[in-house]
């Protein structure tokens, strides 16, 4: 145990809600593929099952690699990163794989691995905003081209990245800009510039929803969107067939639930594995597991405060805090989807559901937090110099 103490640096805390999230969603994916199983593989669900066991393997891998690397490092990639995300951005919508008139999968060519390169995008952007905004305290002392910068090297960024994405994926779009504008407000940029970049957000969104009105091709999307906002606005019962699904999953369980693999509901609910996990959590293990679930993501966010509190720069806070609201304001936003509080967005829900490529980015920022708590303790430990010592 103390090889192994000695192998995780970071958070003790954080690893542990990681392998618990990971345990729990090795149960509940196995048992929410099954009507998922009875469809394409004659009814067995291992295969589902040793697929999330890969994922898990690959995503701690990537954890545990990320968590070693020091967090300078990722404000320098990011320079680059957000030069090479928007191309990709554009490849996906050009290239990617289209399902239901979303282009989200992009194909690496050769190995024929797909991923969603919105995933991507979100980590490059809010690692690249850490860097920027960490300088922009220089830049108020220095009174020099503030405007100018916050424009250019903030805004710009972020609206460019989150309006390629609304193409075919309007939640994750959201998301992100509600991610990057917390880190704004934590990054101390002025209320009169953020006030600008969100009366720029709200006429972009009028100017889309004008020309949508014209010409629904630009976004093929828009009328799913805006189907799913009435259909939660309306309640109608026939409106919206997953929803039902998932209030009956979460109405019929006990407290203490019908116990693991008795879910009923996930027979009825197309994605019961992925988007309404949470559903079959609360079905199979009841309301104070799904209680508990929700205060572990919490407690990922405290404790990524705790993290930035003692990092040695603000880049390491900003990073820490910033990536953790994603993850942990994607959570609330599914679990709120599965309890009918919000409109269908197809958010997963993470380190819970199904799916490679959401388990390995949230591992990769996971990663990347634990190396600026890591780099943290690794200040506090240093030996002082012996001439120090000498001359006192």
């Amino acid at each position: 145990m103390s090889k192994l103490s000695l192998q995780l640096k970071g958070d003790k805390v954080i690893w542990g809600i990681y392998i618990a999230l990971s345990m729990i969603s090795l149960a509940v994916v196995y048992s929410a593929s099954g009507n998922l199983a009875y469809k394409q593989t004659e009814g067995s669900a291992l295969h589902y099952l040793f697929k999330q066991v890969g994922i898990i393997v690959i995503g701690f891998v990537v954890m545990y690699l990320m968590h070693k690397i020091k967090y300078s490092f990722f404000s320098i990639g990011s320079k680059l990163g957000i030069w090479l995300v928007i191309p990709i951005l554009f490849l996906t919508i050009i290239l990617g794989t289209n399902i239901n008139n979303a282009s989200r999968w992009l194909m690496i060519p050769g190995i024929n691995i797909s991923f969603q390169s919105s995933d991507f995008a979100k980590i490059v952007l809010l690692t690249y905003l850490a860097r920027t905004l960490s300088k922009l305290p220089e830049k108020y002392r220095e009174n020099k081209n503030v405007l100018n910068y916050v424009l250019f090297q903030v805004f710009a960024p972020t609206l460019i990245v989150s309006l390629l994405i609304l193409q075919s994926n309007l939640s994750t779009a959201a998301l992100i800009f509600v991610s990057a504008f917390f880190m704004m407000i934590l990054g101390s940029v002025k209320v009169k510039y953020l006030l600008t970049l969100a009366g720029s957000g709200i006429i972009i969104a009028a100017f889309l929803f004008l020309l949508v009105k014209y010409n629904s091709n630009i976004l093929p999307r828009f009328d799913t969107w805006v189907s799913r906002i009435e259909n939660f606005r309306t309640d109608d019962p026939d409106a919206d067939y997953q929803v039902i699904q998932a209030k009956i999953a979460i109405a019929s369980n006990p407290i203490v639930g019908k116990l693991p693999g008795k879910s009923s509901q996930r027979a009825f609910l197309p994605s019961a594995q992925s988007d309404f996990i949470y559903a079959i959590v609360i079905e199979e293990y009841g309301t104070f597991v799904g209680f508990f679930i929700i205060i572990l993501y919490v407690s990922l966010f405290f404790r990524a405060l705790v993290i930035a509190k003692h990092s040695q720069t603000i880049f390491g806070s900003l990073l820490a805090v910033g990536l953790m609201f994603s993850i942990v304001f994607q959570a609330l936003v599914n679990m709120g989807v599965a309890v009918n509080l919000l409109p269908v967005t197809g958010q997963p829900l993470p380190l819970l559901s199904s799916g490679g490529t959401s388990f390995v980015f949230t591992s990769m920022a996971l990663g990347m937090i634990q190396s600026v708590k890591a780099n943290a303790d690794m200040k506090l430990v240093e030996p002082t110099p012996i001439n120090t010592i000498e001359e006192k």
